[in-house]
Protein backbone atom coordinates (compact mmCIF):
# COMPACT_ATOMS: atom_id res chain seq x y z
CA UNK A 1 0.00 0.00 0.00
CA UNK A 2 1.53 3.46 -0.67
CA UNK A 3 1.89 6.49 1.36
CA UNK A 4 -1.04 8.28 -0.27
CA UNK A 5 -3.48 5.15 -0.02
CA UNK A 6 -2.25 4.35 3.25
CA UNK A 7 -3.39 7.73 4.25
CA UNK A 8 -6.55 8.37 2.48
CA UNK A 9 -7.33 4.55 3.90
CA UNK A 10 -6.92 5.93 7.63
CA UNK A 11 -9.19 9.47 6.81
CA UNK A 12 -11.60 6.99 5.31
CA UNK A 13 -12.34 5.04 8.23
CA UNK A 14 -11.74 7.52 10.79
CA UNK A 15 -12.65 10.91 9.42
CA UNK A 16 -15.63 12.95 9.30
CA UNK A 17 -14.93 15.98 7.00
CA UNK A 18 -16.94 19.09 7.17
CA UNK A 19 -19.82 19.60 4.76
CA UNK A 20 -19.27 16.60 2.72
CA UNK A 21 -20.83 13.38 1.61
CA UNK A 22 -18.91 11.20 3.77
CA UNK A 23 -19.66 8.09 1.84
CA UNK A 24 -19.17 9.61 -1.19
CA UNK A 25 -15.75 10.68 -0.17
CA UNK A 26 -14.46 7.64 1.19
CA UNK A 27 -14.88 5.91 -1.98
CA UNK A 28 -13.28 8.27 -4.10
CA UNK A 29 -10.73 8.97 -1.22
CA UNK A 30 -9.50 12.69 0.02
CA UNK A 31 -6.97 14.21 -1.72
CA UNK A 32 -3.85 14.57 0.81
CA UNK A 33 -2.18 18.01 0.56
CA UNK A 34 1.16 17.68 2.23
CA UNK A 35 2.82 21.31 1.69
CA UNK A 36 2.53 24.96 1.12
CA UNK A 37 4.86 27.43 0.17
CA UNK A 38 3.31 30.86 -1.35
CA UNK A 39 0.39 30.48 -3.14
CA UNK A 40 0.93 27.16 -3.62
CA UNK A 41 -0.12 23.53 -2.39
CA UNK A 42 0.82 20.80 -3.45
CA UNK A 43 -0.73 17.17 -3.02
CA UNK A 44 0.97 13.77 -2.36
CA UNK A 45 1.23 13.11 -6.10
CA UNK A 46 3.66 15.63 -6.15
CA UNK A 47 1.07 17.94 -8.19
CA UNK A 48 1.22 21.81 -7.82
CA UNK A 49 -1.78 23.79 -7.50
CA UNK A 50 -2.11 27.54 -7.11
CA UNK A 51 -4.54 28.39 -4.30
CA UNK A 52 -7.34 30.83 -5.86
CA UNK A 53 -9.27 30.33 -2.04
CA UNK A 54 -6.10 31.35 0.43
CA UNK A 55 -6.98 28.16 1.92
CA UNK A 56 -10.54 28.80 3.23
CA UNK A 57 -10.89 33.05 2.46
CA UNK A 58 -8.20 33.16 4.94
CA UNK A 59 -4.40 32.58 4.18
CA UNK A 60 -3.65 36.18 3.23
CA UNK A 61 -0.27 36.24 3.60
CA UNK A 62 0.45 33.34 1.81
CA UNK A 63 2.00 29.96 3.21
CA UNK A 64 5.25 29.52 5.04
CA UNK A 65 5.84 32.50 6.94
CA UNK A 66 8.92 31.74 9.46
CA UNK A 67 7.82 34.80 10.91
CA UNK A 68 4.64 33.59 11.84
CA UNK A 69 5.98 29.64 12.75
CA UNK A 70 8.72 31.26 14.97
CA UNK A 71 6.57 33.28 17.04
CA UNK A 72 4.03 30.61 17.93
CA UNK A 73 7.35 28.54 18.93
CA UNK A 74 8.47 31.33 21.28
CA UNK A 75 5.21 31.70 23.04
CA UNK A 76 4.15 28.34 23.31
CA UNK A 77 8.00 28.37 25.12
CA UNK A 78 7.10 30.85 27.33
CA UNK A 79 3.44 30.22 28.14
CA UNK A 80 1.49 28.26 25.98
CA UNK A 81 -1.64 28.54 27.83
CA UNK A 82 -3.43 30.14 30.54
CA UNK A 83 -6.98 31.22 30.00
CA UNK A 84 -8.62 34.73 30.58
CA UNK A 85 -11.40 34.14 32.57
CA UNK A 86 -9.96 33.76 36.26
CA UNK A 87 -9.71 37.88 36.44
CA UNK A 88 -5.91 36.98 34.44
CA UNK A 89 -4.85 38.44 31.36
CA UNK A 90 -1.40 37.94 29.29
CA UNK A 91 1.04 40.17 26.93
CA UNK A 92 -0.33 38.49 24.00
CA UNK A 93 -3.86 38.81 24.23
CA UNK A 94 -3.63 42.91 25.91
CA UNK A 95 -1.61 43.46 23.21
CA UNK A 96 -3.59 42.10 20.09
CA UNK A 97 -6.69 43.77 21.57
CA UNK A 98 -5.35 46.86 21.22
CA UNK A 99 -3.76 46.64 17.51
CA UNK A 100 -6.95 45.25 16.61
CA UNK A 101 -9.51 48.32 17.99
CA UNK A 102 -6.28 50.44 16.11
CA UNK A 103 -7.40 49.29 12.82
CA UNK A 104 -11.20 49.12 13.07
CA UNK A 105 -13.86 51.83 11.83
CA UNK A 106 -15.28 53.83 14.45
CA UNK A 107 -15.45 53.04 17.94
CA UNK A 108 -14.88 49.70 18.36
CA UNK A 109 -12.31 49.97 20.85
CA UNK A 110 -13.45 46.61 23.27
CA UNK A 111 -12.51 43.27 21.89
CA UNK A 112 -14.07 39.62 22.66
CA UNK A 113 -11.99 37.16 21.38
CA UNK A 114 -13.13 33.16 20.17
CA UNK A 115 -12.00 30.78 18.14
CA UNK A 116 -13.57 30.40 14.82
CA UNK A 117 -16.31 32.71 12.87
CA UNK A 118 -19.28 30.84 14.20
CA UNK A 119 -17.78 31.38 17.92
CA UNK A 120 -18.02 35.18 17.50
CA UNK A 121 -21.41 35.49 15.97
CA UNK A 122 -22.53 33.20 18.72
CA UNK A 123 -21.13 35.86 20.99
CA UNK A 124 -22.61 38.34 18.75
CA UNK A 125 -26.48 37.03 18.56
CA UNK A 126 -25.96 37.06 22.73
CA UNK A 127 -24.27 40.23 23.38
CA UNK A 128 -26.79 41.81 21.10
CA UNK A 129 -29.64 40.42 22.96
CA UNK A 130 -28.07 41.14 26.82
CA UNK A 131 -27.52 44.50 25.80
CA UNK A 132 -31.24 45.33 25.09
CA UNK A 133 -31.77 43.39 28.85
CA UNK A 134 -29.54 45.38 30.12
CA UNK A 135 -31.09 48.77 28.64
CA UNK A 136 -34.34 47.59 30.13
CA UNK A 137 -35.60 46.65 27.08
CA UNK A 138 -35.42 42.34 26.90
CA UNK A 139 -38.27 41.89 24.69
CA UNK A 140 -35.92 43.49 21.85
CA UNK A 141 -34.45 40.26 21.00
CA UNK A 142 -35.79 39.74 17.36
CA UNK A 143 -32.18 39.18 15.55
CA UNK A 144 -32.77 40.29 11.37
CA UNK A 145 -30.71 39.12 8.80
CA UNK A 146 -30.87 37.60 4.67
CA UNK A 147 -31.56 35.17 2.96
CA UNK A 148 -28.48 32.65 1.52
CA UNK A 149 -26.51 34.57 3.61
CA UNK A 150 -23.66 32.29 5.63
CA UNK A 151 -23.16 33.01 9.25
CA UNK A 152 -21.28 29.86 10.43
CA UNK A 153 -22.19 26.07 11.20
CA UNK A 154 -23.36 26.32 15.06
CA UNK A 155 -26.82 25.72 15.66
CA UNK A 156 -26.81 29.53 16.44
CA UNK A 157 -24.78 30.74 13.40
CA UNK A 158 -26.84 28.14 10.96
CA UNK A 159 -30.17 29.88 12.46
CA UNK A 160 -29.05 33.32 11.61
CA UNK A 161 -27.71 32.67 8.30
CA UNK A 162 -30.33 32.07 5.41
CA UNK A 163 -29.29 28.67 4.04
CA UNK A 164 -32.02 26.31 3.34
CA UNK A 165 -29.33 23.41 3.44
CA UNK A 166 -28.30 24.08 6.93
CA UNK A 167 -31.98 24.62 8.12
CA UNK A 168 -32.80 21.04 6.90
CA UNK A 169 -30.20 19.40 9.56
CA UNK A 170 -30.47 19.91 13.20
CA UNK A 171 -33.65 21.65 13.74
CA UNK A 172 -34.99 23.36 15.79
CA UNK A 173 -33.25 26.26 14.98
CA UNK A 174 -32.83 29.25 17.41
CA UNK A 175 -35.89 31.33 17.66
CA UNK A 176 -35.86 34.94 17.40
CA UNK A 177 -34.41 35.37 14.04
CA UNK A 178 -35.88 37.27 10.72
CA UNK A 179 -35.02 37.43 7.17
CA UNK A 180 -34.90 40.20 4.45
CA UNK A 181 -33.71 39.40 0.39
CA UNK A 182 -30.22 39.80 -0.27
CA UNK A 183 -28.95 42.07 -2.66
CA UNK A 184 -28.00 39.82 -5.51
CA UNK A 185 -29.16 41.92 -8.34
CA UNK A 186 -27.96 40.09 -11.48
CA UNK A 187 -29.82 36.66 -10.05
CA UNK A 188 -32.80 39.06 -9.20
CA UNK A 189 -32.90 42.24 -9.61
CA UNK A 190 -35.06 41.75 -12.78
CA UNK A 191 -35.63 45.44 -14.77
CA UNK A 192 -34.44 47.33 -11.61
CA UNK A 193 -30.92 49.56 -12.31
CA UNK A 194 -28.37 48.12 -10.04
CA UNK A 195 -28.79 51.47 -7.73
CA UNK A 196 -32.52 51.54 -7.70
CA UNK A 197 -32.42 47.10 -6.49
CA UNK A 198 -29.99 48.22 -3.90
CA UNK A 199 -32.69 50.28 -2.02
CA UNK A 200 -35.65 48.36 -2.54
CA UNK A 201 -33.54 45.70 -0.92
CA UNK A 202 -32.45 47.99 1.80
CA UNK A 203 -36.32 49.19 2.19
CA UNK A 204 -36.91 45.53 3.10
CA UNK A 205 -35.31 45.45 6.29
CA UNK A 206 -37.50 48.61 7.25
CA UNK A 207 -40.46 46.84 5.74
CA UNK A 208 -39.23 43.39 8.34
CA UNK A 209 -39.08 46.28 11.11
CA UNK A 210 -42.46 47.55 10.69
CA UNK A 211 -44.02 44.23 10.46
CA UNK A 212 -42.48 42.39 13.56
CA UNK A 213 -42.32 45.72 15.17
CA UNK A 214 -39.59 48.46 15.68
CA UNK A 215 -39.18 48.00 20.08
CA UNK A 216 -38.80 44.24 19.09
CA UNK A 217 -35.52 44.63 16.94
CA UNK A 218 -32.36 44.01 18.57
CA UNK A 219 -30.00 44.20 15.12
CA UNK A 220 -29.23 43.46 12.31
CA UNK A 221 -26.71 41.96 10.53
CA UNK A 222 -24.84 40.87 7.52
CA UNK A 223 -21.49 40.81 5.44
CA UNK A 224 -20.53 43.52 3.68
CA UNK A 225 -20.03 41.05 0.94
CA UNK A 226 -21.41 37.72 1.10
CA UNK A 227 -18.75 35.09 0.75
CA UNK A 228 -19.85 32.12 0.94
CA UNK A 229 -23.42 32.70 -0.55
CA UNK A 230 -21.12 33.29 -3.61
CA UNK A 231 -19.74 36.14 -3.38
CA UNK A 232 -22.80 38.54 -3.65
CA UNK A 233 -21.22 42.06 -4.15
CA UNK A 234 -24.28 44.44 -3.46
CA UNK A 235 -25.30 47.57 -5.56
CA UNK A 236 -23.80 50.80 -3.86
CA UNK A 237 -26.41 52.23 -2.62
CA UNK A 238 -27.72 48.93 -0.50
CA UNK A 239 -24.99 49.72 2.35
CA UNK A 240 -25.98 53.43 3.34
CA UNK A 241 -29.77 52.79 3.18
CA UNK A 242 -29.43 49.89 5.24
CA UNK A 243 -27.37 52.13 7.80
CA UNK A 244 -29.98 55.15 7.84
CA UNK A 245 -32.94 52.45 8.07
CA UNK A 246 -30.96 50.77 11.23
CA UNK A 247 -30.20 54.54 12.52
CA UNK A 248 -33.92 55.23 12.38
CA UNK A 249 -35.20 52.95 14.31
CA UNK A 250 -32.20 52.20 16.76
CA UNK A 251 -31.29 48.82 15.80
CA UNK A 252 -27.79 47.83 16.72
CA UNK A 253 -26.07 47.43 12.81
CA UNK A 254 -23.14 44.61 13.26
CA UNK A 255 -20.72 43.22 10.37
CA UNK A 256 -19.85 39.77 9.86
CA UNK A 257 -16.48 40.81 8.23
CA UNK A 258 -14.88 36.84 8.81
CA UNK A 259 -14.67 37.07 5.38
CA UNK A 260 -14.12 40.45 4.01
CA UNK A 261 -11.89 41.71 7.47
CA UNK A 262 -8.05 42.30 6.90
CA UNK A 263 -7.50 43.69 3.42
CA UNK A 264 -9.67 41.58 1.71
CA UNK A 265 -11.38 44.52 -0.22
CA UNK A 266 -9.08 47.04 -0.41
CA UNK A 267 -9.54 48.62 3.76
CA UNK A 268 -8.98 46.45 6.86
CA UNK A 269 -12.41 45.97 6.57
CA UNK A 270 -15.36 45.26 4.49
CA UNK A 271 -17.06 47.73 6.54
CA UNK A 272 -14.46 50.77 5.49
CA UNK A 273 -14.96 50.17 1.67
CA UNK A 274 -18.75 50.45 2.15
CA UNK A 275 -19.14 53.22 4.84
CA UNK A 276 -20.67 51.14 7.29
CA UNK A 277 -20.11 52.96 10.81
CA UNK A 278 -21.30 49.11 12.30
CA UNK A 279 -21.88 48.85 16.44
CA UNK A 280 -20.59 45.39 16.03
CA UNK A 281 -17.96 43.57 14.06
CA UNK A 282 -16.88 39.63 13.59
CA UNK A 283 -13.74 38.95 12.18
CA UNK A 284 -11.91 35.75 12.08
CA UNK A 285 -9.83 33.73 9.10
CA UNK A 286 -7.47 36.53 8.12
CA UNK A 287 -6.92 37.66 11.61
CA UNK A 288 -3.62 34.98 12.43
CA UNK A 289 -3.72 34.59 7.85
CA UNK A 290 -5.19 31.03 8.94
CA UNK A 291 -2.33 29.50 10.95
CA UNK A 292 -4.11 29.05 13.88
CA UNK A 293 -7.41 28.88 15.01
CA UNK A 294 -8.31 32.46 16.91
CA UNK A 295 -11.60 35.18 15.88
CA UNK A 296 -12.38 37.83 17.43
CA UNK A 297 -15.88 40.41 18.14
CA UNK A 298 -14.91 44.37 18.19
CA UNK A 299 -17.77 45.72 20.32
CA UNK A 300 -18.65 50.03 20.00
CA UNK A 301 -18.53 52.19 22.96
CA UNK A 302 -21.98 52.46 23.25
CA UNK A 303 -22.33 48.57 23.83
CA UNK A 304 -19.16 48.17 25.37
CA UNK A 305 -19.62 50.24 28.32
CA UNK A 306 -23.24 49.18 28.79
CA UNK A 307 -21.95 46.02 29.54
CA UNK A 308 -18.72 47.27 31.74
CA UNK A 309 -21.22 49.91 33.22
CA UNK A 310 -23.76 46.57 34.42
CA UNK A 311 -22.50 45.09 37.70
CA UNK A 312 -23.13 42.11 36.43
CA UNK A 313 -21.21 38.98 34.71
CA UNK A 314 -21.16 38.05 30.98
CA UNK A 315 -21.61 35.04 31.09
CA UNK A 316 -20.11 33.72 28.04
CA UNK A 317 -16.79 32.48 26.79
CA UNK A 318 -14.57 29.70 25.27
CA UNK A 319 -11.62 27.74 26.80
CA UNK A 320 -9.24 29.41 24.56
CA UNK A 321 -10.44 33.28 24.22
CA UNK A 322 -7.73 34.99 23.61
CA UNK A 323 -5.06 31.91 23.60
CA UNK A 324 -1.96 33.39 24.18
CA UNK A 325 -0.27 31.20 20.91
CA UNK A 326 -2.74 31.99 18.62
CA UNK A 327 -3.04 35.82 20.03
CA UNK A 328 1.02 36.29 19.20
CA UNK A 329 0.29 34.60 15.58
CA UNK A 330 -2.32 37.46 15.32
CA UNK A 331 -0.59 39.83 16.37
CA UNK A 332 2.62 38.91 14.32
CA UNK A 333 0.14 39.04 11.26
CA UNK A 334 -0.94 42.55 11.84
CA UNK A 335 2.96 43.71 12.26
CA UNK A 336 3.74 41.80 9.04
CA UNK A 337 0.83 43.70 6.80
CA UNK A 338 1.47 47.07 8.55
CA UNK A 339 5.04 46.68 7.53
CA UNK A 340 4.34 45.08 3.90
CA UNK A 341 1.62 47.37 3.35
CA UNK A 342 -0.16 44.73 2.34
CA UNK A 343 -3.95 46.37 2.17
CA UNK A 344 -2.29 48.96 0.13
CA UNK A 345 -1.32 46.87 -1.97
CA UNK A 346 -4.32 45.07 -2.76
CA UNK A 347 -6.10 48.33 -2.85
CA UNK A 348 -3.60 49.84 -5.38
CA UNK A 349 -1.88 47.48 -7.46
CA UNK A 350 -3.34 43.95 -6.88
CA UNK A 351 -6.59 44.28 -6.90
CA UNK A 352 -7.00 46.28 -9.87
CA UNK A 353 -4.46 44.05 -11.95
CA UNK A 354 -7.16 41.37 -10.74
CA UNK A 355 -10.17 42.65 -12.20
CA UNK A 356 -8.70 43.60 -15.26
CA UNK A 357 -7.82 39.58 -15.76
CA UNK A 358 -11.49 39.15 -14.26
CA UNK A 359 -13.21 41.34 -17.10
CA UNK A 360 -11.00 39.54 -20.21
CA UNK A 361 -12.40 36.15 -18.39
CA UNK A 362 -16.35 37.31 -18.89
CA UNK A 363 -16.18 36.81 -22.99
CA UNK A 364 -16.08 33.27 -21.57
CA UNK A 365 -19.37 31.68 -23.27
CA UNK A 366 -20.01 30.10 -19.76
CA UNK A 367 -19.38 33.32 -17.50
CA UNK A 368 -22.57 34.90 -17.36
CA UNK A 369 -21.57 37.73 -14.99
CA UNK A 370 -18.91 38.16 -12.45
CA UNK A 371 -19.47 40.11 -9.12
CA UNK A 372 -16.31 41.41 -7.86
CA UNK A 373 -14.96 43.91 -5.35
CA UNK A 374 -10.56 44.19 -4.57
CA UNK A 375 -9.51 40.84 -4.36
CA UNK A 376 -12.57 38.69 -4.36
CA UNK A 377 -15.19 37.09 -7.16
CA UNK A 378 -17.54 35.55 -7.99
CA UNK A 379 -18.98 34.21 -11.42
CA UNK A 380 -22.30 32.75 -12.27
CA UNK A 381 -22.07 30.24 -14.76
CA UNK A 382 -25.38 30.21 -17.22
CA UNK A 383 -26.55 27.55 -19.75
CA UNK A 384 -27.31 31.20 -22.25
CA UNK A 385 -25.68 34.14 -20.93
CA UNK A 386 -27.46 35.89 -23.56
CA UNK A 387 -30.91 35.12 -22.00
CA UNK A 388 -29.28 34.89 -18.31
CA UNK A 389 -30.53 30.73 -18.23
CA UNK A 390 -29.15 28.39 -16.09
CA UNK A 391 -28.16 25.18 -16.19
CA UNK A 392 -30.57 22.64 -15.18
CA UNK A 393 -30.74 21.61 -11.61
CA UNK A 394 -29.77 17.76 -12.09
CA UNK A 395 -26.38 19.43 -13.73
CA UNK A 396 -24.25 20.73 -11.07
CA UNK A 397 -21.53 22.62 -13.62
CA UNK A 398 -20.41 24.40 -10.77
CA UNK A 399 -18.40 20.64 -9.37
CA UNK A 400 -18.13 20.21 -12.82
CA UNK A 401 -16.02 23.16 -13.56
CA UNK A 402 -14.25 22.81 -9.80
CA UNK A 403 -12.94 19.50 -10.65
CA UNK A 404 -11.64 20.26 -13.61
CA UNK A 405 -9.95 23.12 -11.70
CA UNK A 406 -8.88 20.64 -8.83
CA UNK A 407 -7.49 18.08 -12.01
CA UNK A 408 -6.04 21.04 -13.37
CA UNK A 409 -3.87 22.77 -10.56
CA UNK A 410 -6.04 25.42 -9.61
CA UNK A 411 -8.51 25.55 -6.93
CA UNK A 412 -11.48 27.72 -7.63
CA UNK A 413 -14.51 27.34 -5.27
CA UNK A 414 -17.87 26.30 -6.16
CA UNK A 415 -21.30 27.35 -4.70
CA UNK A 416 -23.79 26.15 -6.70
CA UNK A 417 -23.66 27.54 -10.26
CA UNK A 418 -20.83 30.08 -9.20
CA UNK A 419 -17.48 30.24 -8.97
CA UNK A 420 -15.38 31.85 -6.26
CA UNK A 421 -11.99 33.00 -6.40
CA UNK A 422 -10.16 34.65 -3.31
CA UNK A 423 -6.54 34.60 -3.97
CA UNK A 424 -4.03 35.37 -1.12
CA UNK A 425 -3.34 39.27 -0.16
CA UNK A 426 0.11 38.75 -1.69
CA UNK A 427 -0.40 36.75 -5.12
CA UNK A 428 1.59 38.80 -7.68
CA UNK A 429 1.04 39.72 -11.24
CA UNK A 430 2.53 36.68 -12.81
CA UNK A 431 0.90 34.50 -10.41
CA UNK A 432 -2.52 35.77 -11.30
CA UNK A 433 -1.87 35.39 -15.02
CA UNK A 434 -1.18 31.89 -14.01
CA UNK A 435 -4.33 31.63 -12.16
CA UNK A 436 -6.72 32.90 -14.83
CA UNK A 437 -4.60 30.84 -17.72
CA UNK A 438 -5.84 27.99 -15.67
CA UNK A 439 -9.37 29.46 -15.04
CA UNK A 440 -10.03 30.12 -18.60
CA UNK A 441 -8.84 26.38 -19.37
CA UNK A 442 -11.23 25.13 -17.11
CA UNK A 443 -13.77 26.63 -18.35
CA UNK A 444 -13.22 24.97 -21.81
CA UNK A 445 -13.18 22.26 -20.19
CA UNK A 446 -16.50 22.65 -18.25
CA UNK A 447 -17.91 23.79 -21.55
CA UNK A 448 -16.86 20.75 -23.54
CA UNK A 449 -18.09 18.41 -20.55
CA UNK A 450 -21.73 19.69 -20.84
CA UNK A 451 -21.45 19.64 -24.97
CA UNK A 452 -20.26 16.49 -24.63
CA UNK A 453 -23.55 15.95 -22.29
CA UNK A 454 -25.64 17.07 -24.66
CA UNK A 455 -26.82 19.55 -22.72
CA UNK A 456 -25.90 22.82 -25.06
Amino acid sequence: MSPQSAIQHEDALHHLHPFTNSGRLNKKGARVITRAEGVYIWDEGGQKIIDGMAGLWCVNLGYGRTELADVANEQMRVLPYYNTFFQTTHGPAAALAKAIAEVTPGDLNHIFFANSGSEAIDTIMRLARHYWAIKGKPYRNILIARENAYHGSTLAGASLGGMGGMHKQGAPLVPGIERIRQPYWYGEGGDMSEDEFGLACARALEEKILQVGPDNVAAFIGEPIQGAGGVIVPPETYWPEIQRICRKYDILLVADEVICGFGRTGNWFGSQTYGIEPDMISMAKGLSSGYLPIAAVAVGDRVANALIDHDEDFNHGFTYSGHPVAAAVALKTIEIMQQENIVERVRDVIAPYFQQKLAELADHPLVGHIDKKGLVAGMALMMDKATKTPFPADIDIGMICRDHCFENGLIMRATGSRMILSPPLVITEAELDELFLKARHCLDLTLKTVQDMGVI
